[in-house]
């Protein structure tokens, strides 16, 4: 990927060609030419669009707009403790963006915080296409079954880990993950998302709860977040809208923590509570058992 200038406009682009070491293979460079077809039918202010090429094309390169400003990655960085307001603006803009490859039967699949730019006036885009799924264009799809995994683990929705296909669900797992990491700085299950490949080890993933002493993060924000990445795609939110709703209003189900066992919402109080009590009983095991008669 380089920077460059158009001769014809004097405008900065981003020039981008395949990669040096897959340009022999072949589904990399159906993902490649599918990048700009894709980015052409979409139409909003919130994702990377094309520049127009007049001139013909003597070797294979996509042209796109040039944002100056810096990833959601490096944001993060330089924001380790963002408002909540800040960051619903974010996950707003991602999700409106979203939206416009959802309405054209598209999923991104890659949603992650470096495929995603914020310019200088604060406007979000999502910039990369190039594991994105359109329905019917079996191009698309790299492999004869279309279920090669294409995101970054930590992002990636588990019904792709287990080679199942993907709904606009998938793609609100990867945003509830970005919105999850903005506000605590961690991940919703650590490392162990990554590593987990079967239904079972996914139904043991463990969700730490997103508030903390160095964090005021309201519960039924939590709530919200915990809904969107659920590992199990059946429990997250039908529509991205239904998730930024309750971002912004409380949800009364989310308000009674009371409800959530509590192996859920503090996972570590938890065993030391149960350590405990398993310790008692068998102080007064022995003490029975050695206290004479």
């Amino acid at each position: 990927m380089y920077l460059a200038t158009d001769i014809a406009t004097d405008a900065l682009v981003i020039l981008k060609l395949p990669s040096i070491d897959l340009r022999h293979d072949p589904d990399y460079l159906k993902r490649f030419m599918m990048e700009e077809w894709v980015a052409r039918r979409i139409n909003s202010p919130h994702v990377l669009k094309p520049c127009t090429v007049t001139r013909k094309r003597n070797f294979l390169y996509v042209v796109m707009e040039y944002v100056e400003g810096q990833t959601l990655t490096q944001w993060m960085i330089d924001n380790p403790a963002p408002e909540i307001e800040v960051v619903r603006g974010i996950v707003e803009q991602i999700a409106a963006g979203l939206g416009a490859f959802h309405r054209m039967e598209m999923l991104h699949q890659d949603l992650r915080p470096h495929n995603i730019m914020i310019d200088k006036a604060g406007t979000v885009k999502i910039i990369d296409f190039g594991s994105t799924k359109v329905a019917g264009v079996v191009e698309a799809v790299p492999g004869e079954d279309g279920r090669e995994m294409l995101g970054t683990l930590q992002y990636t929705a588990p019904e792709y880990m287990l080679g199942e296909g993907g709904t606009p669900r998938s793609d609100l797992f990867s945003l509830g993950v970005m919105t999850y990491q903005m506000l605590t700085g961690r991940l919703p299950y650590g490392a162990s998302h990554a590593t987990a490949r079967t239904k079972s080890q996914f139904r043991k993933l463990k969700y730490v709860p997103a508030p903390d002493d160095n964090r005021a993060i309201p519960v039924w924000v939590d709530g919200a977040i915990r809904r969107a990445v659920q590992p199990d795609p059946y429990k997250r939110y039908e529509v991205l809208s239904e998730f930024l709703f309750d971002l912004r209003h409380p949800n009364a189900k989310y308000l009674d923590t009371a409800s959530v066992p509590l192996l859920e919402r503090n996972p570590l109080l938890f065993w030391q509570g149960l350590s405990f009590l398993l310790t008692v009983a068998v102080l007064v095991l022995l003490a029975r058992l050695y206290g004479g008669p």
